[in-house]
């Protein structure tokens, strides 16, 4: 299970947004949906997820019931401030959302429909566990409008996938992928470098069946010991080695280089598409500041600059609902200082950049010495955007220090 919930002013109990949020219809509108149930907890995740013995008063077969009711207090508390929107983008995470049958999937998806509407040519993306995926699970998402599945494959190597408690087949990445193809999805593969064990050429290895695949998209995230896992407690027992930074730098490289011969375009730090049309349209906009909402057991939401958070457990968030209670659990404002540092932490990550003028005035003054060091492109500089350079990627936290401090 995840660490604890952020500190935050109590949230009402009838999940009513303030009244003199600056409401903008403009802004794009979002849905994640938290699907919190596997069949193992990986060492390394700290995700608010949990397996059948953890549950202990909530039932997984009742879940999608559930969730519909939160979607239809989001209707309501919407509607009464003058926010209501139909959806851009749709997001089913986890955990592992295909453990649960794809019609309740389907159902969770009808549910949000109705109550916001869905734009034409929406994305809507379902993670997947590679051995949860069947030609039939990948032909009912998409008959339900999902566009779109996330593969968790995060490596081809049978020791590695086993150092990080991944328990899925590495030739079922292959069938899974195929089957998403068949159907029309679009397909997203996911990969984690920096395993214990894990050397460059077993990174090489992952990366070149990434690649064979065929995807238009390729997430590759370095591996970050979170405290309370099994991993960290491992490490700390000196049982496994902790992750190797510079190696770890070595394996962005070669990700990097490998991914671009193939004509993947880094759009974000951690990200790269075949195309623009390719992007996760979902994660650009958290990274841009859209509104979203998030549903389930401890997904967090955003609008008009107010955020808040559900209840952890999957019992206590069904509870609430049976309740005709909100399931939030806090809420908080950030300040213009703390909404600016996110601004700078989260657009300084995409390839398109933060706009120089968006900065205080004594912050644009360092743009020149982050230049100088290699960090931020000069050329995109002269148009007026701070764009990362390969080595600026790498010390991509060392960039926003210099533009906040």
């Amino acid at each position: 299970m995840a660490g604890p919930l952020p500190i935050g002013d109590p949230a009402p109990v009838d999940g009513r947004l303030p009244a003199d949020l600056p409401m903008d219809p403009s802004t794009p509108f979002s849905a994640y949906m938290h699907v919190p149930f596997c069949r193992v907890r990986c060492g390394y995740c700290d995700f608010n997820t949990y397996t059948s013995g953890e549950l202990r008063g909530a039932r997984q077969d009742e879940y999608a019931d559930t969730l519909g009711g939160e979607i239809a207090l989001a209707r309501r508390v919407l509607e009464d401030i003058g926010g209501l929107r139909p959806m851009d983008t749709v997001f089913f995470g986890g955990g592992t959302p295909t453990l649960l049958p794809p019609g309740d999937l389907a159902r969770m998806l009808d549910a949000a429909v109705s109550a916001f509407g869905i734009v034409e040519g929406a994305e809507v993306t379902v993670e997947a566990n590679p051995d949860t995926v069947t030609p039939a699970v990948a032909r009912t998402l998409a008959d339900a409008g999902v566009t779109r599945l996330s593969v968790g494959m995060q490596s081809a190597v049978p020791h590695v996938l086993a150092a990080l408690d991944r328990t899925h087949r590495p030739e079922n990445v292959r069938t899974a992928v195929d089957a998403a193809r068949d159907a029309g999805l679009d397909v997203s593969v996911d990969l984690i470098y920096g395993a214990p064990g894990e050397t460059l050429a077993d990174w090489e290895a992952s990366l070149e069946a990434a690649i064979a695949l065929d995807s238009g998209h390729i997430s590759a995230y370095a591996l970050i010991i979170e405290d309370g896992t099994k991993l960290a407690r491992q490490i700390r027992r000196g049982e496994v080695p902790a992750p190797d930074d510079d190696l770890q730098a070595d394996m962005y490289e070669l990700a990097d280089e490998r991914l671009a011969a193939a004509g993947f375009d880094w759009y974000e730090v951690s990200n790269w598409a075949r195309g623009d049309e390719y992007r996760s349209r979902h994660n650009l906009a958290y990274w841009r500041g859209s509104d979203w909402w998030g549903f389930g057991p401890g997904a967090h939401s955003h609008v008009a600059g107010l955020r808040w958070w559900n209840v952890k457990h999957p019992a206590a968030y069904a509870q609430r609902l049976a309740a005709s209670e909100s399931p939030a659990a806090g809420t908080e404002r950030p300040d213009p200082v703390a909404h600016q540092l996110e601004r700078v932490l989260l657009e300084t990550r995409l390839s398109d950049g933060l706009a120089i003028g968006d900065l205080p005035l004594p912050h644009r003054s360092r743009v020149a010495g982050l230049i100088a060091d290699g960090l931020v492109d000069g050329g995109a500089a002269i148009a007026g955007r701070i764009r990362l350079t390969l080595r600026g990627r790498l010390l991509a936290d060392a960039v926003v220090r210099a533009l906040t401090d």
